[in-house]
Parts: structure tokens; sequence; C-alpha cells
């Protein structure tokens, strides 16, 4: 009996230093690496869950997995405790909790969104008419995002004023979600352009321009560093950060105008949209592109910080945000 209660520890201890070690490289790794958790059965068993007994059924679930996620997961406390510090804000478990939860609670949301039940939510709109301006117009634009509340929301309003929406995904890390969601709404003009694409660099820009030149909207995430992409230094928050300069070369190269948006969650069934003009031009002069690009990205960075403060809630970057990303590598200047 002594031997096994002996073994027991042993292996306890061992499965421990497991657990520690799995959590030290997922925070390590950052938001890149980290494989999707559940399926696309899981998934769907929360669809037809929230399907069959609605939406407040549905809530009460997403609100038991962030409670196991809080649980178990050290880096989305680190990186909330370390996000809210930022801001002023001191931070508990408690906090943490409510922060994981707003994140399941618009991903419950984009399922509803990506149905077309759009019954269940009171969304007010701001700055909607520069997208009516582009529908009247015919022409596209690049619209700049950031994992801050729901960019399924803004689904809602490109819906209303007919134009066909593409956002820009890198699939490594969302893949089984996308799928269900395409399986949802087959019908809608929302299609995703994956940045991983087997076309390659110039397979993806033919794809955005031809996007564009048909008055498409193409939608960019501008706040995550993808692996060995080019990145400039900002700051943000009162801290240091990197961002990407890829969609400001994009936005340069294809010569489309654009906006920022965001739809923040106001808790309950209200969302609050937002388009907000970025650049009618990107422009990179040659001998200081560099310095253009970081201007640009500092602009995001700005108007990012003041939505962070207005609804620190709605931020979902569940790693060390500042932490320099691997393999980044700043933009060359053309001489």
């Amino acid at each position: 009996m002594k031997d096994l209660d002996l073994r027991g520890r042993i292996l306890g201890r061992e499965r421990a230093q497991e657990r520690a070690e799995r959590e030290e490289e997922l925070e390590e790794a950052g938001w890149r690496d980290v494989g999707e958790r559940g399926s696309v059965f899981g998934i769907k068993a929360v669809i037809v869950m929230a399907t069959m007994m609605g939406r407040t059924a549905g809530r009460g679930l997403v609100a038991m997995i962030a409670a196991y996620y809080t649980l178990l997961s050290t880096p989305a406390n680190k990186a909330t405790e370390q996000f809210r510090a930022r801001l002023g804000l001191t931070t508990t478990r408690m906090d943490v909790y409510r922060q994981v939860r707003r994140f399941a609670q618009c991903a419950l949301d984009a399922l509803f969104f990506m149905r077309g039940k759009t019954e269940f939510f009171r969304v007010t709109r701001n700055g909607h008419h520069h997208l009516a301006k582009l529908r009247d117009t015919g022409e596209g634009a690049i619209l700049l995002g950031a994992h801050l509340g729901s960019f399924h929301a803004m689904r809602e309003q490109s819906g209303r004023e007919a134009l066909p929406l593409y956002p820009v995904v890198f699939t490594k890390n969302a893949r089984r979600f996308n799928q269900v969601l395409e399986e949802l709404d087959p019908g809608s003009k929302v299609r995703l352009i994956e940045i991983d694409s087997e076309g390659g660099r110039m397979g993806f820009m033919l794809s955005i321009r031809e996007k564009l030149e048909e008055g498409g909207l193409v939608a960019i995430l501008g706040d995550r560093v993808q692996p060995g992409a080019k990145a400039v230094q900002v700051d943000f928050l009162g801290q240091k950060a990197w961002l990407p300069a890829g969609p400001y070369i994009l936005a340069a190269t294809l010569k489309a105008p654009v906006y920022f948006v965001a739809g923040i969650y106001r808790g309950k069934a209200t969302y609050e949209l937002f388009c907000i003009p970025f650049a009618e031009r990107v422009k990179l002069p040659r001998g200081n592109r560099m310095e253009a690009i970081q201007a640009y990205a500092q602009q995001y960075a700005d108007i990012l910080a003041d939505f962070c403060k207005d609804a620190p809630d709605n931020w979902f970057n569940f790693y060390d945000f500042w932490a320099e990303p691997p393999a980044a590598a700043p933009p060359k200047d053309d001489h």
C-alpha cells in the first residue's frame, strides 16, 4: 500500500509538472501556435443547444466553459492582469473570468449573427453612412479592425448596406470555427480570404485586388503579427508594442481607402458598431517608408487604445501583447 501511495504521489507530481510545462510553452508561443481547443463536434453541440433552448441557455453553457478555461489557463490570467494594469485597473480572478466570459458570449452571438437571427439583438451604428457611400459609388475599401468586441456583429452592418465582405484570416488558428460558420450561412456574402492559401503571396494579393475592384470590403485585423511577418514598434497604453506592417503595405499597394471598424459588446443583447475613416489613401514615400508605416501603425494604436479605455472587457488578446514577436522583422527603407 505504501508503494502504491508513493507511486501515486510521484505520478501526480509528474502530471502537474507536465501541465505546468505545457502552460509555459503556450505562454511563450503566444497566440500563434496555440492549437484550437475543442472540435467541430463541440462547436456544433453548442449550436444545437443554443438553437433548441435559446440564447439564454447557450449563455449559461458558455459561462461554464469560461469558468473552466479561467481556472486552467495561466496565460489567460497573466495576460488579462497585464492588460488591465496598463489601464490602471486591479485584477482579481473574477475579473479574469468576466473577461473570458465576455469573449465566450461574443463567440456565441457570432453563431446567431451567422444564422441571420438578429432579432435577439439591439444594434446601434456609428459611421454607417461611410459604408453607404462606398455602396453607392461602387468603391472597395479595407476595413481595419482588432480582436476587440465582435467582428461578426459587423456583418450585420455590411448586410444592411448590401456590401460583400471578405475577412482576411489566419486559418491555422480558426479553421474549425470557420468551417462551422460557413456551413451555418452558405448564402452569405461574407467569404474568407486565407493568408496561408496555396496561391502564395501573389495569389493572395491578386485575390484582394479582385475583391476591391468589385466593390467589396476587405477586413483585416491589425493587432497581431503573423510569424515571420514585418512589424513596427508603437506606443500602446504607455508601453512599447509591435504591430503588423502588412495592412498598410497592402493598402498602399492597392490604393484603397481604409476605415477603422469595431463592434463593441455593451452587455445583454446590445452591440455598438463603429466605422471611422482612417486614411483616404495610405502613402509610403520612398526613402522613409518605414517611418511612414510606423506613423500609420501608431495612428491605429491610438484609436485602439481609446476603445480599450472605453470598453476594456472587449479586449480579447489572451497572451502577452507587449512581448516582442518571434521572427518579426522591421520593414526596410527603399533607397
